[in-house]
Formats: C-alpha cells, sequence, structure tokens
C-alpha cells in the first residue's frame, strides 16, 4: 500500500522494487483510507510518498505505529533529501527511509565497536560503561556532522555498537579523526593507575587473570566504490565481517573493504594497496 496524500505517481524506486516481484500498488490519498483498509486486511508493507507532503505522512505514519493491529506493518517512508526529512520519518515510527539520492553516489557504511569494554564494565560499572557509550556517541556525531554535514549519518544499533553512514571519498579522514580523538579520551576513564600503566588485570570467562588493555574501538568499512550491493542486508554483513577483522588488530583501527565485483559475478580482492590497516598507521609490506 501507498500513502500518497498529493497523488503523485508512485516512487520510481518503489515501482520497480514492486513490479520486479509482480505486486501491485494500492494508492491511498487520506489518512482514514489507509487506517480503515490497514485495519481490515493489514498489508505487508505501507510506503509513504513523503516526498511534497513529509508532515501529513509523519501524522498517519505515527497514528498507524500506536495501533496495537496496525503498529506491526512495516513503513517505508520516500523522502527529499535532508536531515530534517530523516529524522522526521524515524520519529514518526518508520522502519526504513528512503531518500531522493541517486543510489550510484559513493557512500561508505562503517561499523563501530568498542574493544574490551565488557572487562571495562565489570572492572568499574554499568555506569561509567553507560559514560563511554555516549562519549563515543558524541565523537561520532561531532565528527560526521562536522566533516559530512547532512550528508552524514550516525546510528546507534545498541550497547556499544554504532553505525555511520558517510561520502566514500572521505573515509580515511573521517575514520582518522575518530580514531584519534577517542584515544587520546578514553585513557581519562580509567583510575590514574590503570591509565599509568595502560592495561589491569581481570578475569576471563573461565576465571583466569591476564592483562586487560585500556578500550580502543574498531570500525569496519565497506562501500560500493567497487561493488554493487544487492540489499541492505548483504551491506549489514560485510560491514560485520570487516569490523570482526578490524577487531583481531591491535589498537584502534579501521578496516576498508576493498574489493570489488568481477565480470563473471566473483567477488575478487583489488589489487591495489592493503586496506587492512589506515593510511594513518602506515602500510604494511
Amino acid at each position: 500500500m501507498v500513502f500518497s496524500p498529493d497523488g503523485a505517481a508512485v516512487p520510481g524506486p518503489v515501482s520497480a522494487w514492486l513490479d520486479a516481484r509482480g505486486l501491485a500498488a494500492d494508492v491511498v490519498q487520506n489518512e482514514s483510507d489507509l487506517m480503515a483498509r490497514a485495519l481490515r486486511g493489514r498489508p505487508r508493507l505501507v510506503v509513504f510518498d513523503a516526498r511534497a507532503n513529509l508532515d501529513a505522512c509523519s501524522v498517519v505514519c505515527t497514528r498507524m505505529k500506536r495501533d496495537s493491529y496496525t503498529g506491526i506493518i512495516p513503513a517505508l517512508f520516500v523522502c527529499a533529501n535532508g536531515e530534517r526529512a530523516v529524522t522526521v520519518a524515524f520519529d514518526a515510527g518508520a522502519d526504513e527511509v528512503l531518500t531522493e539520492r541517486s543510489s550510484e553516489t559513493p557512500f561508505a557504511v562503517c561499523y563501530a565497536d568498542l574493544d574490551h569494554f565488557k572487562e571495562f564494565n565489570d572492572r568499574y560499572s554499568y555506569y561509567d560503561g553507560d559514560r563511554v557509550i555516549r562519549i563515543l556517541a558524541k565523537i561520532l556525531h561531532d565528527v560526521v556532522k562536522g566533516m559530512c554535514g547532512e550528508e552524514g549519518f550516525v546510528g546507534h544499533i545498541g550497547g556499544d555498537d554504532f553505525i555511520f553512514i558517510i561520502p566514500a571519498l572521505i573515509v580515511n579522514e573521517t575514520c582518522s579523526e575518530i580514531v584519534s580523538i577517542f584515544d587520546a579520551l578514553v585513557p581519562f576513564q580509567y583510575s590514574e593507575q590503570d591509565r599509568r600503566a595502560g592495561y589491569f588485570f581481570g578475569k576471563d570467562r573461565r576465571g583466569q587473570l591476564h592483562r586487560v588493555p585500556l578500550m580502543t574501538v574498531s570500525i569496519g568499512v565497506v562501500s560500493n566504490e567497487r561493488r554493487q550491493f544487492a540489499n541492505a542486508a548483504q551491506v549489514s554483513e560485510l560491514a560485520t565481517e570487516m569490523k570482526s577483522y578490524a577487531k583481531t588488530l591491535t589498537g584502534s583501527v579501521y578496516t576498508i573493504d576493498r574489493r570489488q565485483d568481477a565480470a563473471n559475478g566473483r567477488v575478487v580482492r583489488s589489487s591495489t594497496a592493503r586496506s587492512d590497516v589506515p593510511l594513518s598507521l602506515g602500510d604494511e609490506s
């Protein structure tokens, strides 16, 4: 079902997606019709065409999401470019937001995660752990928005896991700045004794004592510069893979997936310089 308050044609990407699956779009223009049909039949998806009337779509989506029966229906907003549009859509309960920005624009999806965070919580407290999460959130927000403006997006997956989406051309500068600021601030979240030592003794899952380094941040990066993504799940899977690899390295690092799609459909690694070490740390040969 498509909610289009101004009666505009179904957005191109949505129409193409429906056609590829042999589905037809049931278009409605007013709130009463949408709620009546949603309550009678509970559609598989409601697309809110908010390109011309963001506020009207926000009101209707909020109402749909507040109802215990229709609240589980996935809601997709199609919006004009701009940070406000994305914010309004998610505040209204949207599950996904699609902007008019060209899908060919090179972008990078970055998955950030803290290392040795659990041990920090165990030694100090959950309150102290929450403070570190807020510090990381602030760093990500300030760096991404400061360097990318409305072209940057920062999201909180949960716990100490974050995602941010930025233009691919400034991945190195943005990630380097994040790593640098985090490493400068995180030592001051420890006691003076632990900070001076650079570690503390903690217990592993088997109760054995071992040295626990100060927290670091690992960032896995994937982009569409060299490959095309079939869906959001593939992006998430690859970003998680790169983040997991980053966590095997020492210190705060970001790792960039430089693999590319080959003509025969296989994925091959680029012949460019190694991407698993950030430029700020130098190239390993």
